[in-house]
């Protein structure tokens, strides 16, 4: 394979699931200078050590920092030990809690211990934003602050509606775009990747290596933001809607398992390691009928299952879940009821009958009595989404629903 060809697999990895790449020509310009000559470049993704753990929506980032290490890449691990102090306002519709320094350093051990199990650590540095931060000062940070209006910050779709519906915004969150876009500067970062939601910030670190002279831009790669079981929400743990990477396998197979049919495809593109040639095959396997939906979607799940838990666990893990399955005395011959896309979860066990009320409906999944395919429905506000799912209420009572 000639180098051309080496540069086009690479960007065509690079781009998979991406939202948007700001200076396409600066990246495939450092492909280039990296297969000629073997130089590395940088890519940076921060973390702000908010939690303990990392849930998949997470893993979307890790997932493309490792395809980086593939193609000359070396990860800046940026850990937001001191912009964790001020806290990300962004998507924020109040001023965040700060964190005190025994919580960030609990989570930054869980958080690299996590990641690991994705990157390549020989090629991963790992950084703390206090180490450059903490030595600006006083007349530094004033420095800083005087790249930025207010009327610019303003424009921020977060900004704009706190202040407009009169909700506080502390001066001290005026400051995490800038401290954000100072850590590209102090580190030379070539590139940086970020969700969506993330666009103000990561711009911030291009306008200002340009401001502050270091001889050039990085690129700027946003991933989309991951939804949740519920296909509808991004995953998160308040919503409920999460698969967290700590959780145990036969959780996390499961929860794998109950998400629709079509959001199976959109996990695959983010999370799967396939090539996505594969991953064509098995949508064209499902779309003539050579291959069942879950059959495809428990390749994913054991996929997902032996990545944080060691390979084989998933294979283990399938074969629990079938057998405790079997266990339940599921009948053969269960009723079937269409329901609409979008059905409220509570509607629709009063429509098949499972659930007198909503409001028993609401206290039923509350207990813990409710589940999708085995697994427990968390979220009383659930949208169904489009599959073919097994509905129990209690030990005995079971439906079909199928939902186009």
């Amino acid at each position: 394979m000639d180098i051309d060809e080496k540069i086009k697999e690479a960007l065509s990895e690079l781009n998979r699931g991406t939202a948007e790449i700001i200076d396409t020509q600066r990246l495939e310009t450092l492909l280039k200078n990296y297969y000629e000559t073997g130089e590395n470049y940088y890519v940076k993704a921060g973390f702000d050590p908010t939690a303990p753990d990392l849930h998949l929506g997470h893993t979307v980032l890790l997932q493309k920092l490792a395809a980086f290490q593939k193609y000359g890449g070396i990860v800046q691990f940026l850990i937001g030990t001191f912009t964790a102090t001020i806290g990300d306002p962004t998507g924020k519709s109040a001023t965040r809690k700060v964190l005190s320094d025994d919580e960030i350093a609990k989570n930054i051990t869980s958080y690299t211990t996590q990641a690991f199990k994705i990157l390549d650590e020989s090629r991963t540095h790992i950084v703390f934003n206090n180490d450059w931060l903490e030595k600006l000062g006083a007349k530094g940070i004033i420095e800083l602050s005087s790249n930025l209006t207010v009327a610019r910050m303003l424009e921020r779709d977060d900004f704009s509606k706190r202040y407009a519906s009169n909700t506080p915004i502390a001066v001290s969150e005026f400051l995490y775009p800038l401290l954000q876009g100072y850590d590209s500067v102090h580190l030379q970062s070539d590139v940086e990747i970020g969700g969506t939601d993330q666009k103000f910030n990561l711009l911030m670190g291009r306008q200002l290596q340009k401001v502050y002279d270091i001889k050039k831009q990085q690129v700027v790669l946003m991933m989309p933001i991951l939804e949740g079981l519920d296909g509808v929400q991004k995953m998160s743990k308040s919503l409920g809607n999460y698969i967290g990477v700590t959780d145990e396998p036969n959780d996390m197979f499961g929860k794998v398992l109950s998400i629709s049919d079509d959001l199976m495809w959109r996990y695959y593109e983010l999370l799967s390691t396939k090539s996505l040639d594969s991953i064509k095959k098995l949508q064209s396997g499902v779309e003539d009928g050579s291959l069942h939906p879950k059959a495809v979607k428990e390749m994913l799940a054991m996929e997902i299952v032996d990545r944080f838990h060691g390979m084989g666990s998933g294979g283990v893990a399938r074969d629990e879940f079938t057998k405790i399955f079997a266990k339940k005395d599921i009948p053969t011959d269960l009723k079937e009821f269409e329901v609409e896309v979008d059905s409220w979860i509570c509607q629709v066990l009063v429509d098949t009958g499972l659930e007198k009320s909503t409001s028993q409906a609401r206290r039923d999944i509350k207990g813990g009595a409710v589940k999708l395919d085995q697994v427990k429905v968390e979220d009383d506000s659930l949208k169904m989404q489009s599959g073919e799912y097994v509905l129990q209420k209690g030990k005995k009572n079971f439906v079909k629903i199928i939902i186009k």
